[in-house]
């Protein structure tokens, strides 16, 4: 080809195109057409006169101009696929299903390809089948936000069908184990509720994430029971004398209660942005990092006399940390994971409205007033208050059972150790 009819060529696809992306169909058809008449071999003239002639209606134009680029492209997943639609609009699933599985060959990845998959197995009636398409469309699909506005009604469908079928599958696995579950222990019978909900892909498992220090071989575990803190009941048992005590701190010095979610400008955030230095969560703080607020812990006797009873954590710079924390009506403290496994917190809640709730990984409870509990904050956790009323608990620190005494020690020195080498001036 000449450099002028070259030349020609480029200045009329730069204008189809343009005229495309304006919806100037019937311009950027003519424009096409000029391509092909200047460069009959044109891939991108015969495969957008080709989706032309569909869009007008005419199969036969379509296939010949499709068939005549795939020639010329035959590694182009896109030319397939169109062909495919081509076919499965002229009656012919066959060959449409084998345009498919040819642009799937040329390139597994190929989302409109993977879609089309799914769809065609759908549109036979395998819903099971399709859902497992569907699941691997998603996969392969950027997250939700960035979906193409192309194929975002495509893939709404795909999420909604992944979502059914992990439904019906929940309740079909549920039913099949559920003489056994009545044969394992109570205190067991959680565990394997969340065995079905991973298996059927509702949800994933959650590992202990720690931000600082990771003790090994730990088992992730959720709540913990009771029966591991000797202290609980009497702790339990002072719940009014706390009660009476907080609510007097709540009137008398309420501007104390400061956010919890303290960054600087320039720190980056992420999922706490909405309650960056907000009062929707904030707290009393009568530990703070390892150090007791001492003017505070004077203001409540009750409840330092209650905390002396627990089996508190002492890593320097880390632990113990208690305070009153306080949740706004409306706020959600978002998922997040805590510092370390060697500690466990506790939960004392004092004040709770209806509509308050609590995630830990696979399990979520409603706080009760006076009942407390303590779970691992290494494993995905998040608080919730939908009521229309504050909702205050007590919240410490407790070393986790699982570690021997001479390991507490070791943490706290693995835990110092790392302090010191941070904050150490470089040699010179």
């Amino acid at each position: 080809m000449e450099g002028s009819v070259q030349a020609d060529v480029a200045s009329l696809v730069k204008a189809a195109g343009a005229a495309a992306a304006g919806g100037r169909w019937q311009e950027a058809e003519h424009l096409w057409g000029r391509v092909h008449a200047l460069d009959p071999d044109h891939v991108q003239a015969l495969f957008s006169l080709g989706v032309h002639a569909f869009q007008r209606g005419d199969a036969a134009a379509a296939l010949e101009l499709l068939q005549r680029a795939r020639q010329r492209a035959p590694r182009d997943p896109m030319i397939l696929l169109t062909l495919g639609r081509v076919f499965r609009e002229t009656g012919k699933p066959e060959q449409e299903w084998a345009a498919i599985i040819a642009a799937l060959e040329i390139d597994p990845y190929f989302l409109p390809a993977l879609l089309g998959k799914a769809e065609y197995i759908e549109r036979q009636g395998r819903t099971r089948a399709a859902a497992a398409t569907f699941r691997d469309v998603l996969r392969v699909a950027p997250p939700e936000p960035e979906w193409p506005p192309a194929l975002r009604r495509r893939l709404e469908h795909a999420r909604d069908a992944v979502q059914r079928d992990t439904e019906e599958l929940v309740e079909f696995l549920g039913q099949r184990v559920a003489a056994r579950r009545t044969t394992v222990d109570q205190a067991l019978t959680a565990r394997w509720d969340e065995a079905v909900s991973i298996l059927a892909g509702r949800t994933r498992p959650y590992p202990s994430i720690c931000n600082q220090l990771h003790v090994p071989r730990l088992p992730a575990l959720t709540f913990y029971d009771d029966a591991h803190f000797p202290w609980m009941r009497e702790l339990e048992s002072r719940t009014d004398v706390i009660k009476s005590e907080l609510q007097e701190m709540l009137a008398r010095r309420g501007e104390e209660f400061v956010p919890y979610i303290q960054y600087k400008p320039g720190d980056p955030v992420n999922q706490w942005d909405k309650l960056n230095h907000s009062r929707n969560w904030s707290g009393f703080h009568l530990y703070a990092h390892g150090k007791p607020v001492e003017e505070h812990l004077a203001e409540c006797p009750h409840t330092a006399e209650a905390l002396a009873l627990v089996d508190a954590v002492e890593i320097a710079g880390l632990c113990p940390n208690a305070m009153f924390s306080a949740l706004a009506p409306g706020a959600h403290i978002p998922p997040h994971t805590g510092e370390t496994n060697a500690r466990l917190v506790a939960h004392l809640p004092l004040v709770v409205p209806e509509g308050c709730t609590f995630r830990v990984g696979y399990d979520t409870r409603a706080w009760r007033e006076g009942k407390c509990w303590v779970f691992d904050d290494t494993i995905e956790h998040e608080a919730r208050n939908d009521s229309q009323q504050l909702r205050v608990i007590l919240m410490f620190d407790v070393w986790n059972p699982l570690l021997a005494l001479e390991e507490r020690e070791l943490a706290a020195a693995l835990a110092a150790a790392m302090r010191d080498w941070r904050e150490a001036a470089p040699a010179t």
